[in-house]
C-alpha cells in the first residue's frame, strides 16, 4: 500500500517538476538564436541579404530602360526534402529592392506591366553523413533575365550545417 502511495504522489509531483524547469518564451537578440538542420528565418534572412547585395552591386538594375526598373518575382521552386516558404526570400529581397530605389517589385506576376526583369530561382539540398556525423546543405539558386529570357545576373549561395546523429535530425 505505502509502495502505491509513493507512486501515487510521484505521479502528481513529477508533471509539476517538469513544468518548473521549463523556460517562458522570451524573444531572442543577435546571434543566440536557435540552430537546426534545416532551413531557419535567420537562414533565409542572410542568404537574401547577401543576394541583395549581390544583385545590387552589380548594376545590372542602373542599366534597365527605366529607372526605378520593374521586377516581377517568378517562380522560387523548392527542390528540398523540407517543406519551405519561399517567401521569406522571395519577400525580403522585394522589400529591400523596393527601399533601394533601384527597382519596383511587380506583384501581380508580370499581368499588369510589361517587366524589365524576372526573378526566378530554386532552394536545393544535398545530404550527406559519414559515421555519426550528418550533413545538409541548401544552396540558393537566383537568376534575373531580361524579357528576352537571356540571364543579365546569377546568384548562388549556400548554407552548411552539421551535426552528430545524437543532436537528432
Amino acid at each position: 500500500m505505502k509502495n502505491k502511495i509513493s507512486c501515487y504522489v510521484l505521479g502528481l509531483l513529477c508533471p509539476l517538476l517538469l513544468v518548473g524547469c521549463a523556460t517562458a518564451p522570451h524573444t531572442v537578440e543577435g546571434t543566440n538564436k536557435l540552430t537546426t538542420m534545416g532551413i531557419d528565418t535567420q537562414d533565409f534572412a542572410a542568404k537574401a541579404d547577401e543576394m541583395i547585395g549581390s544583385l545590387v552591386e552589380s548594376s545590372v538594375l542602373d542599366k534597365a530602360p527605366r529607372k526605378p526598373a520593374i521586377l516581377v518575382v517568378g517562380r522560387i521552386a523548392n527542390e528540398t526534402s523540407r517543406q519551405l516558404d519561399t517567401d521569406l526570400l522571395t519577400k525580403k529581397i522585394r522589400v529591400a529592392l523596393n527601399k533601394s530605389g533601384k527597382a519596383m517589385t511587380d506583384v501581380t506576376g508580370g499581368a499588369l506591366s510589361d517587366p524589365d526583369f524576372t526573378l526566378s530561382g530554386k532552394i536545393i539540398d544535398t545530404y550527406a553523413r559519414q559515421g555519426d556525423k550528418r550533413q545538409h546543405a541548401y544552396t540558393f539558386q537566383l537568376s534575373l533575365s531580361n524579357p528576352q529570357g537571356l540571364a543579365v545576373w546569377e546568384d548562388e549561395k549556400e548554407i552548411t550545417k552539421q551535426a552528430e546523429r545524437s543532436v537528432g535530425f
